[in-house]
Formats: C-alpha cells, sequence, structure tokens
C-alpha cells in the first residue's frame, strides 16, 4: 500500500505532481538539488492553491492541509517513501544514476515510478536490482488538474506494482490508463503531430503561431499547440521528439521542427525561462 511519496525534480511537472498528491493528504517529499528551483514552486504551489480555493475547488482547510503535508528538500538522502516519482531532464543516463542512488536509500518494497513521456522504462529498470518495482507513472501538465496518468508497465515490472500505480492514481482522482512500454506510449506518439505539424505550418508561413493557437483553442483544445510547448517546456518537448524520432529509424513524420531546435539553442525555453513561442517576462 502506497501512504507516502516522495518527488524528484521541483520544475513543473514535479511540483504539480507534488501537489496532486499532497492534496489527497499523502505526505509528500519535494526534492530538487537547485534551491532556487525550490523556492520557485514553492511559489508556484501556493499560487495554484490559491487559485483552487478561489475556483472553490478546495477549501482553505484543505489548502493548509496541503501545505502541512509538503516538505521540501535538497537532499537526495531525505527521499524515503513507498512511492518516488522522478521528473527530472529527459536523459536517460540521468534518469538511470537518479534512481540507483534512490535504492541505496530506500528497502526493495519501495516503488520507482519514472514520469518520461518517451524514453525506454525497460532501459531503466535494466539497470536497477529490483526491476519489477520499477514502472512508468506519466502525468500530463498541468499535473495538478489533468486527469489522464499513462502508467507504464514495462517487460519487468510486476503486476502487483501496476495495479497498485493504478490504484494510486484513482486516489488522487485521476484516470489511469495501464499500457505497455513502446515509444511514446499512447500519448505523445499520437499527439506529437499536434506539435510537430503545427510548427511546420508557421515555418511554411501559412499561419502565424497566434492563429495556430488560436484556431485549434476554438476547435475545443484547452491549449494551442504553441501555447502547450511554452508550458511543458520547449527542452523537453524537443527531446520527446528527438527521442521518437530515433525510435523509428529517423522516420521523416517524427522530425524536429527546426523552429524549435533554434529556441532552445537560444534557451528560450518557454515560461520556465520567461520567453519561448511567447513572452512571460
Amino acid at each position: 500500500m502506497i501512504q507516502t511519496v516522495a518527488v524528484i525534480g521541483a520544475g513543473t511537472m514535479g511540483s504539480g505532481i507534488a501537489l496532486a498528491a499532497a492534496i489527497k493528504q499523502y505526505p509528500v517529499i519535494l526534492c530538487d538539488i537547485q534551491n532556487e528551483v525550490l523556492d520557485k514552486s514553492k511559489k508556484s504551489i501556493d499560487h495554484n492553491l490559491q487559485t483552487l480555493v478561489e475556483k472553490q475547488k478546495i477549501s482553505a482547510a484543505q489548502k493548509e492541509a496541503a501545505w502541512k503535508n509538503l516538505t521540501f528538500t535538497s537532499s537526495i538522502k531525505h527521499c524515503k517513501a513507498h512511492l518516488i516519482i522522478e521528473a527530472v531532464v529527459e536523459k536517460l543516463n540521468v534518469k538511470i544514476d537518479l534512481f540507483q542512488q534512490l535504492a541505496l536509500v530506500n528497502n526493495a518494497g519501495t516503488i520507482l515510478a519514472s514520469n518520461t513521456s518517451s524514453l525506454s522504462i525497460t532501459a531503466i529498470q535494466n539497470a536497477l536490482t529490483h526491476p519489477s518495482r520499477v514502472a512508468g507513472l506519466h502525468f500530463f501538465n498541468p499535473a495538478h488538474i489533468m486527469k489522464l496518468v499513462e502508467v507504464v508497465q514495462a517487460a519487468s515490472t510486476s503486476d502487483d506494482t501496476a495495479q497498485l500505480l493504478m490504484q494510486f492514481c484513482r486516489s488522487l482522482d485521476k484516470m489511469p490508463v495501464l499500457c505497455k512500454d513502446a515509444p511514446g506510449f499512447i500519448v505523445n506518439r499520437v499527439a506529437r503531430h499536434y506539435y510537430l505539424e503545427a510548427m511546420h505550418l508557421v515555418q511554411s508561413g501559412a499561419v502565424t503561431i497566434e492563429q495556430a493557437d488560436e484556431a485549434l483553442e476554438n476547435a475545443g483544445f484547452k491549449m494551442g499547440p504553441f501555447k502547450l510547448m511554452d508550458l511543458i517546456g520547449l527542452d523537453i518537448n524537443l527531446a520527446v521528439s528527438q527521442s521518437l524520432y530515433e525510435a523509428f529509424h529517423h522516420a521523416p513524420r517524427f522530425k524536429p521542427s527546426a523552429l524549435q531546435i533554434e529556441k532552445v539553442k537560444k534557451n528560450e525555453l518557454g515560461r520556465k525561462t520567461g520567453k519561448g513561442f511567447y513572452n512571460y517576462e
């Protein structure tokens, strides 16, 4: 049974996951090695909690209780929990190294879950001592609001681990979907073209960024592709495209956009840097 949670990586996604669990009365440890990222996370969580209160989604008492459930730390050694979710940079070696460190300070029963959107869970678990307790737990931005979670059962993930994660997601009022380990899982494989085709249209001169977002939002999407990429982080979104491009042997339909590559080179990564496809400064 999952009773405590640790989230590694206090960016937009990690903060949202921590908030989603804290609201549902899970004691949550939120860890990031950069103190400035933790400080930004605290402000973001406070803002999101206040917004939920104002929208009458939660009460003032629930907001206070959620805050009490959160512990912030910059030390991996403090990250001991029944479930650990990593939400760090989309690099396989970084995730493997992190889980190896976490395994040293946790017992064999701890579930290690990756929030990766495209990397192989099987490759991660093959580098760890207890692969049956390793799975994917892919939330969507903003994680404290979006209902869908992909629970990724890789080659060695036990049925018990997968079912515990399904139950955990339901306890957060999420809608988990169990899927196998495959490039992009379900959503990112299907939705990749939401981003890539939009950027292709802008590069071709057919539409502007603003026109593309407005058209798709008017069609019923919560956020246009460019606003959504800015929220996710252009570097993270690009990493997913690159991962799928490699996984599908450079299939043209997954080729990363030069428009996005140029933005990432300039460190214009979206909301987190103050500038992406839109300005936030």
